[in-house]
């Protein structure tokens, strides 16, 4: 079965996460950084079959689109342009990063990791994924 992917977008770094074959669980699988996509993509999808990519949309409490919601859109632009035959889905990003810098606390991670931006990038992605594969379900 082919896997889901989850991404969150940023200017400098995206995080992604993968789900299991059976579309369970996300997990986090690395950061990137936003220049360096396109070359993850190449090798990943070389190793495996990706039918969808849930990409985080940030929005302002107001629901809203934030200042960051354009330079997404432009990114998911070029990702259909790029890869034409896999659906492209926006989930709702509000709270990722605090959900993930919180979930860093509670499982114990050592405060020099946590200033890590890009763990905090990978989980979102993780957060972000597994927003989606949970509504999928019910």
């Amino acid at each position: 079965m082919s896997r889901i992917l989850g991404l969150d977008y940023g200017a400098k770094r995206i995080g992604i996460a993968q789900s299991d074959p059976l579309r369970i669980f996300a997990t986090g699988i690395t950061t990137v950084y936003t220049n360096e996509i396109w070359q993850f993509f190449e090798e990943y999808l070389t190793r495996e079959t990706v039918e969808e990519i849930v990409v985080g949309y940030p929005r302002k409490m107001n629901n809203q689109p934030s200042e960051n919601a354009r330079p997404t859109e432009l990114f998911v632009r070029n990702l259909k342009k790029r890869y034409p035959q896999i659906c492209i889905t926006y989930v709702d990003e509000r709270f990722t990063s605090k959900i993930a810098l919180q979930s860093m606390i509670e499982g114990g991670m050592k405060k020099s990791e946590r200033k890590k931006k890009a763990n905090v990038d990978s989980i979102s992605a993780s957060l972000i994924l597994q927003s989606y594969l949970d509504s999928k379900t019910k």
